[in-house]
């Protein structure tokens, strides 16, 4: 009698499960494309084509201007450091009316950064009777942060095709700010450098 009971039960639950499922999925047409979609080419879909940096061989000032000078170096150096940096990389500079392949501007100022330092002292002690027998003691590292500021030369040099004008590199760099002529003209120099050291791109 069990044992009917049981099939009985399995067709019945069979049967509910035949049953209509009140739960409908249901979507929404999507709307109709438009009529220009058909005729535009997003590029934002695409990834941008690799550039060829080696068909970039002479240069020019953009706009035939020279870098700005400041009061604390003047035009000519900063104009100095970057045509040594893009020498170096291969690319000359045009003086005739020839068209460049690349427009190059720089740009110097200083800037001022907050630095943090932090030391550690160590401290503590012992203890004694009359130097005779061992004392305690105990020894503890206390860090110390200090803040300061410190004046930074900061060079910013930006590349742009010729043909296109559209811009096609740009790094920035900074170090110390040194006092004399001399250490001004080798601080523009490694500043130039270091912004140039990753040009081309790789």
């Amino acid at each position: 009698m069990k044992n009917h009971s049981g099939v009985l039960v399995l067709c019945l639950g069979l049967a509910a499960c035949q049953g209509s499922n009140p739960y409908v999925a249901t979507s929404t047409p999507l709307p109709p494309a438009p009529p220009q979609a058909a005729n535009t080419f997003d590029r934002s879909a695409y990834p941008a084509p690799s550039r060829d940096y080696g068909k970039y061989r002479s240069w020019a000032w953009l706009n035939g201007h020279l870098p700005p000078g400041t009061a604390w170096a003047d035009s000519a150096q900063v104009a100095e450091a970057v045509s040594n940096a893009l020498d170096q990389r291969g690319l000359r500079p045009l003086h005739d009316n020839r068209p460049a392949d690349l427009f190059v501007s720089a740009d110097l100022r200083l800037e001022t950064r907050l630095r943090q330092v932090q030391d550690d002292y160590y401290g503590g002690g012992y203890g004694g009777y009359n130097g005779y027998r061992p004392g305690y003691g105990g020894y503890a590292t206390v860090p110390i942060i200090r803040t300061y500021r410190e004046q930074v030369v900061v060079v910013q040099v930006d590349m742009f095709d010729a043909k296109s004008g559209q811009p096609i590199w740009s790094s920035s760099a900074e170090t110390g700010n040194r006092g004399s002529e001399s250490e001004r003209a080798d601080a523009i120099r490694e500043a130039v450098e270091k912004a140039m050291s990753a040009y081309p791109p790789s």
